[in-house]
């Protein structure tokens, strides 16, 4: 078993830890839909090509020193650098606590760093630009199996990769048939995203998976529905689902169970 060094300490080092991944992902998520590579050439101002020092590049801080502006040429920062950063910390810093609380296996939490990196990552590309690429996607099959396992070996544990495998099968086939009923509906990046997700629920339980695999479409139709309410979309409006199949899939990690027993003890089946 894994025993977590004290919260005061493990907690604020996710947060930082993924501040600096969060600066990673920016350039991952503008670089890679152009098909461009991540490493190189290094970072540089999109108005001066100016490279940017390693000390303009300090996650948060150097946004806030440099006023928001290119220190080279005086031109806007989009605030969505910092926001990313900053967002990624917190999901970092939650993934964390997540383990104090036992909300899940300590040894799970590389897996759920993994997938707060990516899944950040994937949910602004896939709003962008309305694809969630295969060089993200195909490669979270492995890297995740290989965590999962990791994390068996570590608890003793498993069983739970037979659910995982059950768990990546079972919202595989159930996107791949929504997207041949409904073509243009559901896209195959969905589907692809889909198994590589009930990998991840479903080492955590069945309650996490139906839960994680049932809340991207509550989200999915509550998101729809205002954004007509507010004519900003129609029927016919085609709204990226990676993100909603992410935030499902987080119901799913950090409430599932609970949910699934408040549900069963409502209805009196518990």
């Amino acid at each position: 078993m894994i025993e977590l060094l004290p919260w005061w300490f493990t907690v604020p080092f996710l947060a930082v830890l993924g501040a600096l991944i969060g600066s990673f992902l920016n350039v991952v998520v503008w670089r890679v839909p152009q098909g461009l590579s991540i490493v190189r050439p290094p970072s540089a101002c999109p108005s001066c090509g100016h490279e940017i020092a390693w000390y303009d590049n300090i996650p948060i801080v150097s946004y806030l020193l440099l006023g928001g502006r290119c220190r080279s040429c005086g031109a806007h920062i989009s605030l969505r650098y910092p926001l990313v950063e900053a967002a990624t910390a917190v999901a970092f810093a939650l993934v964390g606590w997540g383990a104090y609380a036992g909300w899940y296996p300590a040894a799970l939490l590389p897996a759920l760093l993994y997938w707060a990196a990516i899944g950040i990552a994937l949910t602004l590309i896939d709003l962008d630009h309305h694809r969630l690429p295969n060089v993200i996607v195909l490669p979270s099959y492995i890297v995740t199996a290989v965590l999962l396992v990791g994390a068996s070996l570590i608890t003793g544990d498993y069983g739970r990769l037979l659910t995982a495998a059950i768990g990546c099968a079972a919202l595989f086939a159930l996107y791949w048939i929504l997207a041949v009923a409904y073509p243009g509906g559901m896209g195959f990046g969905d589907v692809k995203l889909a198994g590589a997700l009930g990998m991840l629920l479903g080492w955590l339980g069945w309650a996490p998976l139906i839960v994680g695999g049932f809340a991207a479409f509550v989200l999915g139709g509550l998101v729809g529905a205002v954004m007509m309410i507010g004519r900003r979309a129609t029927r016919k409006s085609r709204i990226p689902f990676g993100p909603f199949m992410l935030g499902g899939a987080a119901v799913g990690v950090f409430v599932g169970s609970a949910i699934a027993d408040f549900y069963l003890t409502v209805t009196g089946i518990a």
